[in-house]
């Protein structure tokens, strides 16, 4: 249900729009729906998106949005990134609280996973 004034929706540039499907579909089990060749959208994954074709990409050095996922075995998480094409940016590191890991995904996105525990 959308909740008023809250975050509903994010979209991220992609260059490769069916790498990213792939990627994402093979490594946290999206599901995408194609709004013409240069539009692909998810949902139920905790927050709505899609994806647009476009030749950028965001990442925290340039000053991007970084949006973490949650995995209940990081290391098994870390494992499938890096299988189905990922670039690990950021390996493993705790923080108070928990550890996370940063990763690039194949139209040069980064995102990160986070676990209470490694």
């Amino acid at each position: 249900m959308n909740q008023h004034e809250k975050l509903n929706y994010v979209e991220f540039a992609a260059n490769d729009l069916q790498a990213t499907k792939v990627f994402f579909t093979q490594v946290f089990g999206w599901e995408f729906v194609d709004y013409g060749p240069e539009y692909t959208a998810f949902t139920n994954q905790g927050l709505d998106g899609g994806f647009y074709k476009a030749d950028m990409s965001s990442q925290v050095v340039s000053g991007g949005a970084l949006l973490v996922f949650y995995s209940r075995d990081i290391k098994a998480t870390q494992a499938k990134v890096v299988e189905k094409g990922g670039e690990i940016v950021k390996p493993i590191f705790e923080f108070p609280g928990g550890c996370r890991f940063h990763f690039i995904e194949p139209s040069g996105n980064e995102f990160a996973v986070w676990s209470e525990t490694q």
